[in-house]
C-alpha cells in the first residue's frame, strides 16, 4: 500500500479526485482522506448518509471525511488494528500540522506541496512545514498563470531554514478560467469528466499519476485518460 501526501492551504480536492480517477481507471483501489480543516470533500462529493465521520464511494473512489487518524478509519470499516487498509494507494489531503502528524506523512512514499502564488496559499501552506521536526523531501506542484522564475524563488525564500528538501523538478498547472469552468461544471453534475480540460492540465495529471504509480508506462496512463474522456 502506497501513502501519498498532498500538503498545503491551496484548494487541492478536485486535483486529488482527478488523479484518483486515473488510478482507479488503471484498476487501482484508491482511498482519499480529507484531513483539511474545511473538509471541502464533504461539500463536493455526493453522499447519501453524511455524518461527522464517514467513508463514501464516488466514481469508484473511496473518500474518507472527518477522521483524525488511520485507526479510526479502520474501526469504521471494521478492520482490525493489525491489518492494513485494503487499498493500493491512499491519497491524504492535509493543510495542518496535526493532520500531517496523525496520518504519519513523514513515512509517505511521496509528499507534494501544492500552492498558487497568492500570499494566503503560500504563507498558510508553509505554516505546516515550518513546524516540522524532521527533514522531509517535497515536490512542488505549482498553480500559476505565467510560471515565473521569480515566483519559485519567492517560495524558496519563504521556506529558508525549514526542514524541507525540495526536489529539483517542479510540476506546473496553469491557472486559467477554462479549466476552472470545467471543474465547477463537474461539481454541479457530480461527475469527473476530462474532455474539456486543457491539454496542460491533463499533462499535469498524467505526470502526477505516473509518479505515484511508478511502474505504469506513460502510454497506459494516456490510454486511461482517453477512457475517462470518452466516459467509458
Amino acid at each position: 500500500m502506497k501513502k501519498i501526501g498532498f500538503i498545503g492551504a491551496y484548494d487541492k480536492t478536485d486535483l486529488i479526485l482527478y488523479i484518483a480517477k486515473i488510478l482507479t481507471t488503471l484498476d487501482k483501489k484508491v482511498l482519499i482522506i480529507d484531513s483539511t480543516i474545511n473538509q471541502k470533500a464533504r461539500y463536493i462529493v455526493p453522499t447519501i448518509n453524511p455524518a461527522v465521520e464517514y467513508v463514501t464511494t464516488f466514481e469508484e473512489i473511496d473518500i474518507a471525511v472527518g477522521f483524525t487518524k488511520i485507526e479510526d478509519i479502520k474501526k469504521y470499516l471494521a478492520i482490525s488494528g493489525e491489518q492494513e487498509l485494503e487499498y493500493d494507494i491512499i491519497l491524504v489531503d492535509v493543510d495542518n500540522l496535526e493532520g500531517f502528524q496523525n496520518f504519519e506523512l513523514e513515512e509517505a512514499q511521496k509528499n507534494y506541496f501544492i500552492t498558487s502564488f497568492d500570499n494566503y496559499s503560500l504563507k498558510k501552506g508553509l505554516e505546516v512545514l515550518c513546524q516540522l521536526q524532521n527533514v522531509i523531501s517535497l515536490t512542488k506542484v505549482l498553480f500559476s498563470k505565467e510560471m515565473l522564475k521569480e515566483e519559485d524563488d519567492y517560495l524558496n525564500f519563504l521556506s529558508l531554514g525549514y526542514k524541507v528538501v525540495w526536489n529539483e523538478y517542479r510540476i506546473y498547472f496553469p491557472i486559467e478560467n477554462g479549466d476552472l469552468s470545467v471543474i465547477y461544471e463537474n461539481q454541479r453534475v457530480a461527475k469527473i469528466k476530462f474532455k474539456k480540460l486543457s491539454i496542460q492540465y491533463k499533462d499535469g495529471l498524467a505526470y502526477l499519476a505516473g509518479e505515484i504509480l511508478g511502474d505504469v508506462s506513460e502510454s497506459n496512463i494516456r490510454k486511461a485518460i482517453k477512457i475517462i474522456e470518452r466516459g467509458v
